[in-house]
């Protein structure tokens, strides 16, 4: 009986065909992907300097215990004003306070209010942005003059104004820079949603009866966030430097409790005897904003683009 391999492929010897032909590249892909994510990151030194710090960082928002054992609060006369060294590696106060745990402390008020101002800006640029760009007419009129007023004021003096109609505290400081952040998100939305809303999908969900709500939620929106999404990943740094600029102000939260910000204005005035007490929380400020920067951009196509 002629055998089938033989037949189909010429050349083959008999019973090739029950040969299992998967095992050797069954893990292939696995190992292609690892592959070249690790060719990416080599090529980007940049960028992992920035996730290894955003992965510092972090626990120091939400665990600070696991960095440092030290009290934040703790005050030492004798240790005041102490240069860093092996004991205190970012020096000591005015008090004697150890200033890495006040750094370490201080990341979790300081990211914690950054994250809210971020979410604040987002889901309500979002919303607004999506109803202008989908209803049209004169919602879209009545949301984008609004949203033309918002930036016609600088960021930061929005904010400030806010937080002054609001009163002191971390959650209003909050509060103030994701509402200066909702106009960007809105345009930005809207655009998208724009784009979207003549795709062939939208048009045969519509012809097929589906209702508008749905349309929008199930398919609008989900193909309208990407943009949205890395704008958000943008504005946590801008947003860590205005927290940040309205804790220096003194609207964050009140001494003693350490802030990034109320850090570097506490150490203004020993700036010519104590310069890590503002260059050291101001250098963890920047490192923070160029890390969010630069993973913005990674997310910004730069893994689609690359090369």
């Amino acid at each position: 009986m002629t055998d089938l391999t033989s037949v189909f492929h010429p050349g083959a010897e008999p019973g090739a065909a029950d040969e299992p032909h998967t095992t050797a590249v069954a893990g292939a892909p696995v190992r292609g992907g690892a592959r070249e994510v690790l060719t990416f990151l080599a090529r980007r030194p940049g960028l992992v300097a920035a996730v290894g710090w955003v992965a510092l960082v972090l626990p120091a928002a939400f665990a600070p215990g696991l960095l440092t054992s030290a009290d934040p609060l703790a005050a030492s006369p004798a240790d005041k004003l102490a240069a860093p060294s092996a004991l205190h590696p970012l020096g000591t106060d005015e008090l004697g306070r150890d200033l890495y745990a006040r750094v370490v402390h201080g990341a979790g008020l300081s990211l914690k209010a950054t994250v809210i101002a971020v979410l604040v800006g987002l889901l309500a640029g979002s919303v607004l942005g999506l109803l202008a760009g989908f209803l049209r007419g004169w919602a879209d009129d009545v949301i984008m003059r609004v949203v033309d007023v918002l930036l016609a004021i600088p960021g930061l003096l929005l904010s400030l104004a806010l937080v002054t109609a609001l009163g002191f505290g971390t959650v209003n400081v909050a509060v103030a820079v994701g509402v200066a952040s909702v106009a960007s998100c809105a345009r930005v939305m809207r655009s998208e949603v724009l784009r979207v809303r003549h795709s062939l999908y939208v048009e045969a969900a519509h012809a097929g009866g589906a209702r508008w709500t749905r349309v929008l939620v199930r398919h609008v929106l989900p193909n309208s966030s990407g943009p949205v999404l890395v704008l958000a990943a943008l504005e946590f740094g801008t947003s860590i430097l205005s927290v940040s600029a309205l804790s220096f102000l003194g609207y964050g939260a009140q001494p003693p409790t350490p802030e990034w910000g109320s850090l570097i204005a506490s150490g203004r005035d020993y700036l010519a005897v104590a310069w890590w007490m503002t260059t050291m929380p101001g250098l963890t400020i920047a490192a923070t904003v160029l890390a969010a920067n630069r993973i913005s951009r990674m997310l910004d196509g730069e893994w689609r683009h690359r090369g």
